[in-house]
């Protein structure tokens, strides 16, 4: 063989030397863009499996509040759950007509109500305005507070035109009733924190607020929004029974027999029955593992420690449990690629950026792309981890609609109607008629993100069985919270006696 053969033959050998290096080092890639992947999938079987809420677990649940709901009337701090006497022993029925105002301050903003009622359950008219809550007002002073809600009402009256006869006050956080137009602050929740403000009277500094600003208008009906959203349901059914709110926090109210407030009884009347507040929030379920992801372990919010059902449940916190094992995941793998400093950003993705993931049924998957990368900054997620995304955030929605679904069963178990006790198929028979249960629901969760309710409907479903299923109505309720005020501000201001 000539020089030029033995030239040809090296320069073969040299490059199949090179096409093998090559080759080795793409399968080396590879294998190692696997492993990477297989840690990520290690993560979501992680999560799959301490999000998990099977029935029977479900049921522990229910018997677990119930249980602490007892508790909670029996006597104070003697359960998580507060069961909060709400002073609430007179509904709306139908027969109240006027105008009312009511001023609704929960987790996303203030609202102001006008609200015109006609006899006969009919509501004539109703003006609504939102306004934002501004940061520095979460954070600042209790006169301040006050006083931007008294000033805002005040210009909302005056381009009303007409005082109205009574006002309703929807306060939502925890606080101690003593009477139907006083209480005092127990604790923030949500991301408000205006120390000075717990411990008073949130009735009275409304009331000092609406005089500095010339209002002729005090507050003589106070209430959290879950009363407000029950007695909404209950003007236009009278087999309302419960209000639970799903949207930026939870909780839910019922309607409960006096002798059973075994801690109140100085502050109960003779009518029989009182709402009570139930602050399902406060709950932790000993039977659902508190994983790294759910925000009790993460003190990046005010009240970090407390709040344990709410963080599971709520539009609040959603997000945010998504966005911490998207960061698990990108720390363990390379399936966001390398520009994740998004995900590093406490409460960057909203629950509603989750809903819209979850419910995204295009092929490619183009909502979750974009959402990917317009909040969370990354770029060119390929199909497989958008894909991966979304599995996550079904598998929160689930957990969440679920436990909501146990708190709700757990109420009706509370009042004897789950089928376990007073309940039970053969009871109803000898009772005569089944008894009807509506539940009056409100919330953004809850009327807007539709799986979320298919979950939790279906829950309710498996928990009770078909039997009692059918006895129970879940009813969307809009604009209860506010409107309910101002409903009970007009029961209280009315002549009729009858109470609940």
């Amino acid at each position: 063989m000539g020089g030029a053969g033995w030239l040809r033959v090296a320069a073969a050998a040299g490059c199949a030397a090179v096409t093998c290096a090559l080759a080795t080092a793409m399968v080396a890639q590879r294998v190692v863009a696997w492993r990477r992947w297989l840690r990520a999938m290690a993560v979501l079987r992680d999560v799959e499996e301490s999000f998990a809420t099977p029935t029977e677990r479900l049921e522990r649940v229910v018997n677990s509040l119930a249980v602490e709901m007892f508790a909670g009337l029996a006597s104070e701090d003697a359960s998580k759950v507060r069961m909060l006497h709400t002073c609430v022993d007179l509904l709306p029925d139908g027969s109240e007509e006027g105008i009312y105002y009511a001023v609704d301050i929960g987790g996303t903003g203030f609202r102001f109500l006008k609200v015109e009622l006609g006899a006969g359950s009919t509501i004539i008219n109703q003006k609504i305005e939102h306004q934002p809550v501004k940061k520095e007002l979460m954070e600042g002073t209790s006169e301040d507070f006050f006083n931007s809600i008294a000033s805002t009402l005040k210009n909302f009256i005056e381009r009303e035109g007409d005082e109205g006869r009574a006002l309703g006050f929807t306060f939502s956080f925890p606080m101690r009733q003593f009477s139907i137009a006083s209480g005092s602050l127990i604790r923030w929740t949500k991301e408000f924190s205006i120390e000075e403000a717990i411990g008073q009277d949130v009735a009275q500094c409304l009331n000092e607020a609406l005089e500095r600003n010339g209002l002729n208008l005090k507050v003589n009906a106070l209430m959290n929004n879950t009363v407000g959203t029950l007695a909404m349901g209950h003007y236009y059914d009278e087999d309302t029974i419960a209000a639970v709110i799903i949207g930026a926090g939870t909780n839910a109210c019922y309607i409960e027999r006096n002798e059973a407030i075994t801690k109140c009884q100085r502050l109960l009347t003779n009518s029989g029955q009182t709402v009570v507040n139930v602050e399902w929030g406060s709950f932790r379920p000993p039977q659902i593992p508190l994983t790294p992801y759910d925000i009790c372990f993460y003190n990046e919010t005010p009240n970090y420690y407390d709040q344990g059902f709410e963080k599971m449940i709520s539009g609040v916190y959603l997000g945010e449990i998504a966005r911490l094992v998207f960061h698990k995941m990108a720390q363990e793998s390379d399936v966001f690629g390398t520009d994740v400093d998004g995900l590093a950003i406490p409460f960057i993705l909203s629950t509603p950026c989750l809903s819209a993931i979850r419910e995204d049924d295009s092929l490619d998957l183009k909502e979750v792309g974009r959402i990917l990368e317009e909040h969370l900054k990354i770029h060119n997620v390929p199909l497989k981890t958008r894909r991966l995304v979304q599995r996550v955030c079904d598998i929160i929605t689930q957990r969440a609609a679920r436990l909501a679904a146990a708190g709700i069963v757990a109420i009706l178990q509370k009042l004897g109607r789950d089928g376990t006790l007073c309940g039970t198929t053969r009871v109803r028979s000898i009772a005569g008629v089944p008894k009807r249960s509506v539940i009056a629901i409100e919330g953004g969760l809850y009327q807007e993100y539709s799986l979320f309710r298919e979950y939790l409907n279906e829950a309710v479903l498996e928990i009770l069985g078909e039997e009692i299923a059918a006895t129970v109505v879940l009813k969307v309720v809009e604009e209860g919270s506010g409107v309910g005020a101002a409903l009970i501000a007009a029961a209280y201001s009315s002549t009729r006696k009858n109470s609940i």
